[in-house]
């Protein structure tokens, strides 16, 4: 399996090439030069299946010969034994075909678990094979640093800095992150919102010099292998109500657009999905861009739903590289126009190919909060804000076309207590193993919104780790 940047000037690598790459040297993300495509056999045989053994035989076409087999299936089985449920990523039903996959049963209580778990193996084992230390460098609206900082912690290779929006995460994620107290990992409060995060990111991965001199790697979603990593759980839950002999559809929360292109990938290896329904928040970039066909730069709102407080998605890139028929030249200039003049506009066909498969609604803090009420009430479910604006999506967007319709319920909703409070009036409480998470002592610093300045406090973490 060889690997093609979305911008179409980066060299082809192999999985694990992109793997230590992450962003890719022209600016752009690693997609696979070819979509490996499964017979219904292949799907059929996954019912049932342990979780782990779903994960590796999703992943075997995409890691190619960087990894045996044998090596992968350990991988994945160790990277999911520690999850609190025996199915790793359960079914609930929540109505006739209508049901909630539970993504929060990992160590941090939320969907990234489920890819980062699985990416902290993959980099101690390249990183043997190499004798190589990096630096992990990502950015966060609340959930994926916590689940990459517990997946590279106290592991001997690795050096991890996670940058988060000061003041736009919720205490609970806000703890998941500075609570920990190894000498590895370095939380960073930006001034600034998670765009400013993730473009401070982006810029020090395309400051190549800086780069290789502290050999930077990606723990976010432009990182390939994060992507590939979630398209297991769309598998598992497709194969248990049916598939491939019955299509389903997906509903997912998304700011960022990385899980629901992990459902994508899903469907470009033939897994029968009938459609794609999207759930955003208040920052509504990506129900502007299904609704109306354009990316437009407009300022971060803070809401509800932290985790989608983003303006810039950035793995849209990845779908519009689809979309402009894998011309990556084309893809860079219309890129570049974005950055330039702040708004992108699709063509009429583009649209119309990119509706064909995707739906999206925009769900604000009252309607969130509505939603979570009435799931209590008719289901007894406590539901968080981000799954919450799923479950909307699905009442709002669903038809009896789609067939049954699967929910994601991406968070634990013991991470944003006030809202559940609000919603229900009643407090969650977190799950025993983080029952001391909210009188730890914080390990904190604060940055101003200037990649000079990370860059500079990351290469001064790093001699003073040398050194120690």
């Amino acid at each position: 399996m060889r690997y093609v940047s979305t911008r179409g000037a980066a060299p082809v690598l192999d999985f694990e090439g992109v793997l230590m790459a992450g962003l890719a040297r022209d600016g752009g993300l690693y997609v696979p030069e070819t979509w490996p495509r499964q017979t219904q056999d292949f799907w059929r045989a996954l019912a049932g299946l342990p979780y782990h053994e779903v994960a590796a035989r999703i992943l075997t076409p995409f890691v190619g010969d960087c990894m045996t087999e044998a090596e992968l299936a350990a991988m994945t089985r160790d990277a999911y034994a520690g999850f609190r449920h025996p199915a790793v990523a359960p079914l609930v039903q929540m109505g006739p075909d209508r049901w909630m996959m539970e993504l929060f049963h990992g160590s941090t209580i939320a969907f990234k678990d489920y890819a980062l778990q699985l990416l902290g193996r993959l980099f101690d084992h390249f990183l043997a094979k190499r004798g190589r230390r990096i630096a992990v460098l990502g950015a966060t609206s609340g959930d994926t640093g916590s689940a990459a900082i517990e997946a590279c912690r106290d592991r001997a290779a690795i050096d991890i800095f996670i940058l988060f929006p000061h003041g736009r995460v919720s205490d609970v994620q806000r703890r998941q992150m500075t609570t920990v107290p190894s000498q590895n990992v370095h939380a960073i409060a930006v001034d600034g919102s998670f765009d400013d995060c993730q473009d401070i990111v982006k810029a020090l991965f395309n400051d190549h010099a800086f780069r290789d001199r502290v050999n930077l790697a990606a723990i976010n979603s432009i990182n390939w292998a994060r992507i590939v990593a979630q398209t297991a759980y769309y598998a598992a839950s497709a194969t248990a109500i049916g598939a491939p002999d019955r299509a389903v559809t997906f509903t997912v929360p998304t700011g960022n657009f990385g899980n629901v292109f992990s459902a994508y990938v899903a469907k470009q290896m033939g897994l029968p999905i009938n459609r794609f329904l999207i759930g955003t928040n208040r920052n509504d970039v990506i129900s502007r861009f299904f609704n109306k066909g354009e990316m437009r730069l407009t300022p971060v709102e803070p809401s509800l739903s932290p985790s989608m407080d983003i303006q810039v998605s950035s793995n849209l890139e990845r779908l519009l590289f689809e979309l402009y028929d894998r011309d990556g030249l084309g893809l860079s200039a219309a890129m570049t126009e974005f950055r330039a003049k702040s708004l992108f506009t699709l063509s009429h066909d583009r649209l119309a190919a990119a509706r064909a498969t995707f739906a999206a609604i925009g769900v604000d803090d009252e309607a969130t909060i509505a939603t979570m009420r009435r799931v209590h009430e008719q289901t007894g479910h406590i539901v968080d804000p981000h799954s919450a604006i799923a479950l909307a999506a699905t009442e709002a967007l669903g038809k009896p076309s789609d067939g049954p319709i699967i929910s994601l319920a991406c968070a634990h909703p013991a991470k944003f207590p006030d809202a559940v409070k609000r919603a229900t009036g009643l407090t969650p409480q977190l799950p025993p193993h983080l029952a001391g998470l909210m009188t730890a002592e914080e390990r904190v610093t604060r940055l101003p919104n200037d990649p000079a300045a990370v860059a500079a406090y990351l290469s001064q973490a790093l001699v003073a780790g040398a050194a120690a």
